[in-house]
């Protein structure tokens, strides 16, 4: 197999060591021939862990793969990106042990010690000995009446209708809530966009009777959600369920003001069921001093509580270790609906989870207190906002400027497609960047069903990676130098380094990527 990095007549591309890592147009298109092809990249590491194999009509013969069947009937369903990164990471090296060695870029968690400002850290609990017993499935009611409160407060001053109580289902974790939801939805189509929240992809999977409608967003369109495509496609393909992260993962957008009460409306409009994700509804930048403080929730734009199928996702943690609250390691969440969804949802988690951890539940309640959760979301916003400031003036100072900052969440959705060849593309980047003791998640992570619909290079978010700046800012600063090692190292060496040595396991073994991608016999 010739190199990846020669022409078409065999003969090498000649050294870059003396140019700008921007100025390399000419070679991108050359080496770009040679990478279209994920048998030839880092795909095939990806491809090779349980569960990432092409499924369909693409791999004919379909056959049966030992390393996924794990017994007669049973497949993986494939990893999220941050299990799949955290494995990698772990085979070149990583673990708990060490992990101070390392930045970890990649999993969408914030940090939880104190924040200038904020409100002292829980450190202890205490409860009465029957929290000892299971909580019902609906979870406590006295946590249920303090989020029913928390909302009407911040989001329905004024209004006719309030949530109350049987509004409000507590679950344990965002994924398990998104379960729930799923489990009691019908045969429908669902619409989602890409890119966003990787837990999809498995959610969409798992449960059969939704059947994945996807819309890509536009990059030159700021990753906006277009309401009127939605509305005809409600019209035209019979859309059912619209699911969706607001604020947005990977993209740090956000669907808010007058956009968001669009996206509201189309349940009343087209009895359409808006599930929308709102795990990052704090983390929301904003520009004016006045501003400071807000964040943003689709239950602002609801009529009636009880009558708009609008279904609502947050809570102090979520299945990816992501909170407004910042306490990941309490898995107290909850999903907010009309009444007869809380009931529905209180019978798919006697079967799915069986609730939420009950002790937790009872020290989340101080915590959802106004005045406490307004002194959190300042310091919180100010924070994060120098954290998100910090990371873009480093990684423009590298070459690297985002395309479309952030203007919520704690990531960054960081295009790669001016680099030279291969590290342009998200997972070469990823285990280059492995070998610095960093970790960030290569783009296709957030193109839902990556793997079983298309080769990996024809996504949209091949050429992406997405940072979080949800860490320490010492752990960023290591992270951006550790991006400044690699990008000096493929300088310097003229790519040549780039693309090889990449190991399977603690043992040393390298993949055999390394080997095709010097052209050299194995």
């Amino acid at each position: 197999m010739p190199s990846r990095l020669s022409t078409p007549s065999g003969s090498a591309v000649p050294s870059r060591a003396a140019t700008p890592l921007g100025h390399f147009k000419d070679v991108v298109l050359e080496a770009w021939k040679h990478f279209r092809n994920e048998e030839d990249s880092e795909g095939i590491i990806f491809r090779e862990a349980a569960g990432h194999k092409p499924k369909g009509t693409a791999v004919l013969p379909q056959t049966v793969n030992p390393d996924e069947e794990t017994v007669p009937g049973i497949f993986h369903p494939g990893s999220t990106g941050v299990i799949y990164c955290s494995d990698r990471a772990i085979a070149n090296g990583f673990s708990y042990a060490n992990s101070h060695e390392w930045a970890n870029l990649g999993q969408g968690a914030p940090e939880v010690g104190d924040i200038p400002n904020s409100a002292p850290r829980p450190t202890k609990i205490e409860y009465p000995v029957d929290a000892l017993e299971y909580a019902p499935t609906t979870g406590v009611k006295d946590l249920r009446v303090a989020v029913a409160n928390l909302y009407n407060e911040t989001y329905r001053k004024g209004k006719a209708s309030q949530y109350t109580h049987e509004n409000v289902c507590i679950v344990p974790g965002g994924r398990a809530g998104l379960s729930r939801v799923a489990a009691v939805i019908g045969d429908v189509y669902t619409s989602y966009q890409i890119p966003d929240y990787t837990a999809y992809d498995q959610m969409l999977s798992a449960f059969k009777r939704l059947v994945p409608v996807p819309t890509a967003l536009d990059e030159s369109n700021r990753y906006k959600l277009d309401v009127n495509q939605i509305r005809r496609d409600i019209q035209t393909q019979g859309l059912a369920v619209i699911l969706a992260s607001n604020p947005r993962n990977p993209t740090g957008q956000v669907i808010k003001g007058k956009e968001l009460e669009e996206v509201v409306n189309l349940s009343r409009e087209h009895s359409t069921t808006v599930i929308l994700d709102e795990f990052y509804s704090w983390y929301i930048y904003h520009e004016k001093e006045k501003d400071i403080g807000k964040s943003i929730s689709a239950a602002e734009y609801i009529e009636d509580v009880d009558k708009e199928a609008v279904v609502i996702v947050d809570g102090l943690t979520k299945a990816s270790l992501r909170c407004n609250w910042r306490l990941p390691g309490w898995r107290v969440c909850w999903v907010i609906g009309p009444k007869n969804l809380i009931t529905a949802l209180s019978q798919s988690g006697s079967f799915l989870d069986g609730g939420a951890n009950h002790p937790l539940q009872l020290a989340a309640i101080p915590l959802l207190d106004p005045a406490h959760v307004q002194v959190e979301k300042v310091a919180l916003q100010k924070h994060f906002k120098m954290k998100r400031d910090h990371v873009l003036k480093r990684l423009k100072q590298l070459g690297l400027e985002c395309t479309v900052p952030p203007i919520s969440t704690f990531y960054i959705w960081l295009n790669l497609v001016k680099l030279p060849a291969p590290l342009n593309n998200g997972l070469t980047f990823f285990e280059e960047l492995l070998k610095e003791k960093t970790i960030v998640i290569p783009g296709i992570f957030f193109d839902i069903n990556p793997a079983h619909r298309r080769n990996l290079f024809h996504s949209i978010c091949h050429h992406f990676v997405r940072l979080s700046f949800g860490p320490p800012l010492e752990d960023l600063d290591k992270g951006l130098d550790a991006i400044a090692r690699v990008l000096k190292r493929a300088k310097s060496s003229g790519l040549k380094d780039i693309g090889h040595g990449y190991k399977k396991s603690l043992d040393g073994t390298s993949d055999e990527l390394g080997m095709r991608g010097s052209g050299i016999a194995v």
